[in-house]
């Protein structure tokens, strides 16, 4: 059905407003389908940039799936990063790191964490104090990783310093002394 309508688009004229909602709604079609390929191509197709970044942003804010949402975040970051305004692409770059680091995670405990996606440092946060220590270890090293040379809102330093945090409570052994009595 998609793909008549865009040859109807083709052939008769289509309000703006209608034109973006028919691409979003099929993008997201094929995302949710895990298409990717069929997606990409469909972005391709639309020759008009200022249509085709509405389109992906507005497929970016309904929030689809952890894949769509990561791929929707890449291909907005690599074709309109100029497009954005400094705020909209620390968003949308921190959105991509936290889906990054989502996909390390165990399959079945994604859904846990899958809320605090656009928050990647307060997952690490989260991962700490659920004491889920070997999914940290590889959540950092995904982090140090993508944050080379990128200005999201957070560094390598914040990183540390949550974790010098954690690990100082982690020692951090409050006690009393008893006395002896005899």
């Amino acid at each position: 059905d998609y793909e008549l309508c865009e040859e109807w688009v083709h052939l008769y004229p289509v309000p703006r407003e209608d034109l973006i909602s028919l691409h979003r709604e099929h993008l997201l079609h094929l995302l949710e389908k895990g298409d990717v390929e069929k997606a990409l191509q469909l972005l391709q197709r639309i020759q008009d940039p200022g249509i085709c970044l509405a389109i992906s942003e507005q497929s970016l804010d309904q929030h689809p799936n952890l894949a769509a949402s990561h791929f929707l975040a890449d291909y907005l970051t690599g074709h309109f990063y100029t497009n954005l305004t400094t705020a909209r692409r620390n968003e949308i770059q921190a959105l991509y790191i936290g889906s990054k680091v989502l996909l390390t995670l165990p399959e079945l405990s994604r859904v846990n964490y899958i809320h605090l996606s656009s928050k990647p440092l307060l997952m690490l946060e989260q991962l700490l104090m659920n004491m889920k220590v070997d999914w940290v270890a590889v959540a950092v090293q995904t982090l140090h990783q993508l944050l080379a040379g990128q200005e999201i809102g957070f560094t390598v330093e914040d990183i540390d310093n949550l974790l010098s945090k954690y690990a100082e409570k982690a020692l951090n052994f409050p006690f009393a002394l008893k006395e002896k009595r005899s």
